[in-house]
């Protein structure tokens, strides 16, 4: 059995502070990583920033069925009508986010906190590596 020295309770609590102050701090915007999913549906007409969905994180939680199946999502980046009226209603994120099974939708900046102007898409697919640019024949 490991013994917590009091030397490394202060260290517990000032990595604790410090990863609050970072999560909790004025939004900033979120760059996407492979296989996370921009959605910017009406986020942009809407004057707000487009939502970063963080699909590994969810999916190493869950099955895809859960949210695929159960809750209706599409297997397409743009193919869901999500609206806040429908998550507040429980549909699509609002199923979890909830306040009770995860945060709930007052905390606005955890999801839009994308970068204004950018489009819906899966980031990072690897649909978009295979399409080949344009042909362009070579000058002489």
């Amino acid at each position: 059995m490991s013994r917590v020295t009091k030397h490394s309770k202060w260290r517990y609590v000032l990595l604790g502070a410090i990863t609050w102050l970072a999560a909790f701090s004025l939004p900033q915007s979120v760059h996407a990583e492979y296989a996370d999913v921009v959605i910017n549906n009406y986020a942009d007409a809407a004057g707000i920033r487009p939502v970063v969905f963080p699909h590994w994180f969810h999916r190493i939680r869950f099955r895809c069925k859960v949210c695929h199946a159960d809750l209706g999502f599409q297997f397409k980046a743009g193919g869901n009508k999500i609206t806040m009226a429908k998550i507040i209603d429980g549909k699509f994120c609002g199923a979890c986010h909830n306040g009770e099974i995860a945060w709930s939708v007052e905390n606005c900046a955890l999801c839009h906190s994308g970068i204004p102007g950018t489009p819906t898409h899966f980031h990072g697919s690897t649909v978009q590596r295979l399409v080949a640019p344009a042909y362009k024949p070579v000058e002489q």
